[in-house]
């Protein structure tokens, strides 16, 4: 239970009572690093078996570390490079089952073994990625990459 919501035993149903939840926190707020903070907090309180969650933001042809859940972690990102920076070049959902043997993979925690990065596009415009790691491998699934985009798509309404 989170925020007064029991979260349904099937996982697509909770990733949509989570993605309405983060509709219903963000209403009405127009502050980005507000909205971001909040969905950061509300995914790594939602998600377990995670030890980072949060954000990167693009500028000027880099992905800047925005708000997130977990440890410290690498500041900047160049585009193309690791998982996130990959993501976001190619503007798609990245599933990384073993991250050590994803080429590139750029290690900020030593303790992640998997993530899935979910490129944030709005209106044809990159603002950034959404970033969530594992201390196991294989920890992300087909229905985690469909409710995290939809998390996203959500999130995007109110940035």
């Amino acid at each position: 239970m989170f925020m007064g919501i029991e979260y349904s035993k099937d996982l697509t149903e909770s990733y949509q009572q989570v993605a309405d939840q983060l509709h219903l926190l963000l209403e009405g707020e127009k502050n980005r690093i507000a909205n971001l903070s909040n969905a950061s907090a509300l995914l790594s309180n939602f998600l377990d078996r995670t030890n980072w969650t949060g954000f990167y933001l693009l500028e000027d042809d880099e992905l800047v570390l925005g708000p997130f859940q977990g440890l410290p972690a690498c500041i900047r990102i160049p585009m193309g490079r690791g998982v996130c920076g990959t993501a976001a070049k190619k503007r798609e959902t990245l599933v990384v089952d073993d991250v050590n043997a994803f080429d590139g993979h750029i290690a900020c925690d030593s303790a992640s073994n998997s993530e899935i990065v979910i490129p944030l596009v709005k209106d044809n415009i990159l603002i950034g990625v959404l970033d969530i790691d594992s201390p196991e491998k294989s920890r992300f699934s087909e229905e985690d990459r469909v409710g995290l985009e939809k998390f996203a798509e959500v999130l995007l309404r109110h940035l």
